[in-house]
């Protein structure tokens, strides 16, 4: 996987081109509260928050939350247009961060595991913010359990290429439980559309996500010439969804 440097890449359209409406918020909000204590408030870390897409909504809806954030523009954009009363941001990454050991009760990784560089080391780093009985909500996707995005079809290798930056679910559990986590809860979310598929087609053309990064340009340009006649057949289409694994595990 090309890393992404997002101090200099995808920072100034990642809020617009990953913006969620408010019924996509709901949704996921609802399958977060399914495996959470009921007991309010609870601390709460988002580990890759970015811009802050869920912080605000997070806090809203369980407690004060921390952002923890290593690129220096996408916390920028976050504490900007992503305020509110019970959230703050700060600089860390899931392998190193400065929270003292068992401040929280829970953590949101949500499309942020395959940056981590060393794994290990984040899953321990999580087991210490965590107190025991922690829940880490880990919305990542899977190379054996891949949710096979509809837009995929039309670039180059794209399903070969995406499901390649991720690990197959039994490392993933097998990276966790040898530091002390059981596997709580696995499922998957379909999130609504978020609208037609002229919408998406210009959100896609922003490039804020990592698949596109490691595409040639050649790849690139075939892609979305692809995209862009399939959609030109129905633009006002409703954008297809699917269902995306959501993995939920606790500290013992």
């Amino acid at each position: 996987m090309r890393s992404i440097d997002y101090d200099t890449e995808q920072y100034q359209d990642y809020a617009r081109g990953r913006a969620l409406t408010q019924r996509q918020l709901h949704v996921w909000i609802s399958a977060f509260e399914a495996v959470l204590p009921e007991r309010r408030p609870l601390a709460g870390l988002d580990v890759g928050s970015g811009t802050g897409r869920f912080t605000p909504a997070l806090a809203q809806a369980f407690g004060p939350v921390t952002g923890v954030e290593p690129s220096v523009r996408m916390r920028e954009v976050a504490q900007t247009h992503s305020q509110h009363p019970g959230v703050r941001y700060v600089a860390g990454t899931a392998e190193d961060m400065p929270m003292p050991s068992g401040s929280a009760d829970y953590a949101l990784m949500f499309l942020s595991w395959h940056h981590v560089q060393d794994k290990p080391r984040a899953a321990r780093e999580l087991a210490r913010v965590l107190r025991p009985g922690g829940r880490l909500l880990l919305r990542a996707n899977f190379s054996d359990h891949h949710p096979r995005p509809w837009w995929l079809e039309y670039f180059p290798r794209g399903y070969e290429v995406d499901a390649s930056l991720f690990q197959p679910l039994h490392e993933v559990i097998a990276t966790f439980t040898s530091v002390g986590w059981r596997v709580a809860s696995f499922g998957t979310v379909t999130e609504p559309s978020p609208g037609t598929c002229g919408d998406m087609l210009e959100r896609l053309r922003l490039r804020t996500l990592s698949f596109f990064a490691q595409l040639s340009p050649d790849e690139l340009e075939t892609g979305f010439r692809r995209l862009e006649e399939a959609v030109a057949a129905d633009p006002g289409a409703p954008a297809p969804v699917f269902a995306e694994p959501l993995l939920t595990l606790e500290l013992r």
